[in-house]
């Protein structure tokens, strides 16, 4: 059964980087939003007659806490109808349509590999929300790679969030890497050029290969290109799962 179409209401707004936003929005007929961290929520915008040309989804930033305000962080596509709408249109007190939680991006249940969340852009979004529902939850887990994709420095989302959260989860590796920086020898951990390298040094063990599960979210050049580098290392299709953008 269709899940029904709610009101939402937006109570802040903060720019995160160039054109990107993040947007929390309140469900006031909802005393707590429950969902999965991975799921996302779509909107029915005013910007056609069509209903399948109005709707947008996107993953939910935030975690479950109990409370009916959530996050979603978007950016401004050149020609986006959806997101020009978004960021010309809405201010604080906007009301937005919306329905969810959707979707079965999520973590697995026991948590019995090791996880590599691959991500670039706003694909960040659900990685953000699962890693911090570890952390709250006290989820048994093994280790986690948290490997992003930028171009520039000040395109790394939630750079200080995450850095912070690496030192409070066990196991927990948040590894951003820059395709348009150039490399620093002063500072050998900064990582540059695409997330592809990284995986596949990390995956690559003494005894062969590390066991783990893959979770891929961002634009569809990227997903494809690691599902073929991914089962090219030897892993099965199944231990791959994605969300795409775009």
């Amino acid at each position: 059964m269709p899940q029904p179409w709610q009101t939402g209401t937006v109570i802040r707004i903060e720019q995160e980087a160039h054109q990107i936003r993040r947007f929390y929005i309140q469900i006031p007929a909802m005393d707590s939003f429950d969902f999965k961290p991975g799921q996302f929520v779509t909107l029915d915008l005013p910007i056609h007659e069509k209903i399948n040309k109005r709707v947008r989804s996107y993953s939910i930033a935030s975690w479950p806490n109990g409370t009916n305000v959530i996050e979603l962080v978007i950016v401004l596509l050149e020609g986006g109808a959806g997101t020009n709408y978004l960021f010309n249109e809405i201010t604080v007190g906007s009301e937005l349509i919306l329905r969810g939680p959707q979707g079965i991006f999520t973590l697995p249940e026991p948590i019995e590999k090791d996880l590599f969340f691959i991500c670039t852009g706003t694909g960040i979004a659900p990685f953000r929300s699962m890693s911090h529902h570890i952390l709250n939850c006290n989820i048994p887990h093994r280790g986690i790679y948290l490997i992003f994709g930028c171009r520039h420095f000040e395109d790394c989302l939630y750079r200080e969030e995450l850095s912070e959260l690496a030192e409070k989860v066990p196991d927990f590796h948040y590894i951003p890497t820059f395709s348009r920086e150039k490399a620093d020898p002063a500072n050998p951990l900064l990582r540059t050029g695409y997330v592809h390298a990284i995986y596949e040094e990390l995956c690559r063990v003494d005894e062969g290969l590390r066991p783990a599960n893959f979770f891929l979210c961002g634009w569809k050049n990227m997903i494809d290109e690691a599902k073929q580098r991914i089962q090219a290392l030897g892993y099965d299709r199944k231990s791959i799962h994605q969300e795409l953008y775009g």
